[in-house]
């Protein structure tokens, strides 16, 4: 499984920049979003900064991989996911349930009844 994994730009041009996150610094590729300014959160994957992130996006992300990795130790980690906690679980909308049938799917057709078929014979 591949994770991408926030980190801050420390200084950089539109071909590379010292990120830091996950707990170390490394020069991360910038070609797929461009420069950043010092301070910007991107998600990086296998080296490659692939989109910038909000600050408050960067922050859950990064509390959900240390929640991963406390569940992987044993330890509690619910603490990890506090913007999960006490509400309600949701689908996306594309996969809820629309109140109106869809116009563009037939109905399903019923079967013949046997009593049905073999009175025609």
């Amino acid at each position: 499984m591949c994770l991408g994994v926030p980190m801050r730009v420390i200084d950089g041009d539109d071909m590379s920049a010292l990120c830091e996150g996950a707990g170390r610094t490394e020069r991360i590729s910038m070609l797929l979003i461009g420069a950043q300014p010092s301070g910007a959160h991107v998600l990086v994957h296998l080296g490659t900064a692939m989109r910038v992130l909000e600050e408050e996006e960067a922050a859950l992300i990064t509390a959900a991989l240390a929640g991963l990795d406390a569940a992987l130790a044993g330890r509690t980690f619910e603490a990890h996911f506090a913007d999960l906690i006490d509400r309600e679980p949701q689908l996306p909308a594309h996969l809820a349930l629309s109140d109106e049938p869809d116009r563009d799917v037939p109905a399903p057709k019923q079967p013949v009844s046997e009593s049905s078929s073999t009175q025609a014979s």
